[in-house]
Parts: C-alpha cells; sequence; structure tokens
C-alpha cells in the first residue's frame, strides 16, 4: 500500500471519528485530502477506501437522511463502536484467543483483523492451524449483519409474506442459522431461520431505527420449537446419569416421570431433524419412546447415514 494510499484512509478515519453528525460522501471528499478530482474516480477511490477500512475492522456506519436530501445515506464511525476496552489478557490468554479463531472456520468470512484492535499480531488466515470445526455462511448473513450493526430495517420474503424485520441478533444453533428482531408489519418480535428465507435480504438505508433497549433475546426457545413440522410431542427418556441435564435443556414442566434407571419427558417438537440432532447427543444413553413415526424416523436416519443414502 502506498504511502498516499495509507495517508488518504488515517485522514478518512480522522474525519469520520471526529464529526459530530455523519457525513454524506460529497462532504467526505471535499475535507479528506487525496481524493482524485475527477467526480467518478473520486467515488470510486472512495467506495474502495470504505471497504478496505471495515476490512480492517473499522466499523463505518451508514446512516439514512431526511427524504428531501439528494444524498440518501451518510456515514460516520462512532468512537464507541471503534474502541475496543481493554479486556485485559496475558500473554497466554491472547494465545489461546489467537489459537481458537483459526480452530473455528467460516465459510468465506477472516476474523483475523480482530485482533489489530487488542494490539497484537494475527495469526492470519494461512496460519498452518487444522481448523476442529467448520461453519458454513449464507450470503443472506452479510446483509443482516450490516442491518444489526448500522441500525437498519431489512426486507425479505418468508414463508410467502414480504417482511421488514429490524434485526438485533444472528443465532447459530444445531448447524443453522437465526435473525431475531422487531418485525415492522407483525408489530411484535419474531425469529426467521436464514436459510428458509426466500430469495435475498435487501438493507433499507432509508429505513433506519433507534436500538432497543431491551432487544430481542434471540433463541430463547429451544432450536426444536422453530420449525415448519407439524407439532407433536415427543416423549423421550433419558439415563439417570445424563437425566439432570436433559431437565436443564427441556424444563422441569417437561418431566413426565422419574425412575432409578431414568427420567421421561414430553417434549414439544416442531422441528424434529434438530431435535434428532439434539437427542444423537446423549447417544445411547436416550430413547425416543412414542410417537412412533418420530422414532421409526430416526432409526431411518441413522440407517441411512450407514451406507451414505440419507440426503
Amino acid at each position: 500500500m502506498s504511502r498516499t494510499k495509507v495517508e488518504r484512509l488515517l485522514n478518512l478515519t480522522a474525519a469520520l471519528r471526529s464529526t459530530r453528525r455523519p457525513l454524506t460522501r460529497d462532504e467526505i471528499l471535499q475535507r479528506v485530502p487525496g481524493y482524485p478530482d475527477d467526480p467518478e474516480s473520486a467515488r470510486r477511490a472512495f467506495e474502495r477506501d470504505k471497504d478496505e477500512l471495515r476490512s480492517m475492522g473499522v466499523p463505518i456506519r451508514v446512516e439514512g437522511l431526511a427524504a428531501t436530501s439528494a444524498e440518501q445515506v451518510a456515514y460516520r464511525i462512532v468512537p464507541e463502536e471503534y474502541v475496543l476496552a481493554d479486556p485485559g489478557l496475558d500473554a497466554e490468554e491472547l494465545t489461546a484467543l489467537q489459537l481458537a479463531a483459526n480452530a473455528v472456520k467460516l465459510d468465506g468470512v477472516g476474523g483475523h483483523e480482530a485482533f489489530w484492535k487488542l494490539g497484537v499480531e494475527s495469526p492470519g488466515p494461512d496460519a498452518p492451524v487444522d481448523p476442529v470445526a467448520h461453519l458454513r455462511t449464507d450470503p443472506r448473513l452479510e446483509p443482516l449483519f450490516g442491518g444489526i450493526a448500522e441500525h437498519h430495517s431489512v426486507t425479505f420474503r418468508y414463508g410467502d409474506v414480504d417482511r421488514t424485520l429490524e434485526p438485533h441478533r444472528i443465532d447459530f444453533r444445531n448447524g443453522h442459522w437465526y435473525v431475531s428482531g422487531h418485525d415492522v408489519g407483525r408489530g411484535e418480535g419474531r425469529v426467521f431461520r436464514v436459510d428458509r428465507i426466500d430469495g435475498d435480504v435487501r438493507v433499507e438505508r432509508d429505513r433506519a431505527f433507534e436500538p432497543p433497549v431491551a432487544p430481542h433475546p434471540g433463541l430463547v426457545d429451544p432450536p426444536w420449537r422453530f420449525g415448519g413440522d407439524a407439532a407433536v410431542t415427543v416423549d423421550l427418556v433419558v439415563d439417570a446419569d445424563r437425566a439432570a441435564w436433559a431437565e436443564r435443556h427441556f424444563g422441569g414442566d417437561a418431566v413426565r416421570a422419574r425412575t432409578p434407571e431414568g427420567t421421561q419427558f414430553a417434549v414439544e417438537v416442531s422441528n424434529l431433524a434438530a431435535f434428532r440432532s439434539f437427542v444423537l447427543m446423549f447417544l445411547d444413553r436416550a430413547e425416543i419412546v412414542a410417537p412412533p413415526a418420530v422414532r421409526d424416523d430416526l432409526v431411518a436416519w441413522l440407517r441411512a447415514s450407514l451406507d451414505g443414502s440419507w440426503s
């Protein structure tokens, strides 16, 4: 990177941090030295600079302006979002954090830039560490995260209905991503499974919202209650040495019977795949007693997994 480019990026960062109000692109190009005189070239250079700063972990916020403004968006860096308080990590803790960052990989996502805010050298995306976990991503996550970070509503189609959501948080549970927030059309909090969104997610730059004092808590209910399957009550028996752990997840109200051998639970399920994944965590310490269709589904899945025919 040339010295001129570095100076321009530093000046851009300083201008966006020090401003008392968000700046339009034209205001930025007037205040920050180093941009080309040609308006179109200057615009392209600014877009590249903005993307480069974001790739370094600089949180450039995009805010909507009044509808009467010629430019509908403006930019700034909120100091509280940019400055990372010293977490007080010692050398061994920083090393462990660096190792963890390379042990868990997100498809197409590099998180090593975040170490720059801690004042340490990142191991980088090509560090010789074999990941122990690999999480798949979804192209719809980027606009959803953008809506959360910049406090802009997002729109998408879900269940054959057009939705407008003020997104508050994203969760990853049992192999799926979920976004939660305030559903503007329904006037209440909702949770949506990202891979069930039809088509693209659009960030509505002209629909900013104030972050709520009490944002949506996300997946408070377990994932087996979020799904399109017909709701069914499943009777599950868990061995005594695993029953307490199971009860923490199902709740005391789900307990149907206790014996010295184990505990029987009645669990409301509307996502059979998520429930199956949870039951498999018990290995041979749990058994689905009823209904037969759910039990048969698990047996069929296990047999198909052994011969590789399950899709």
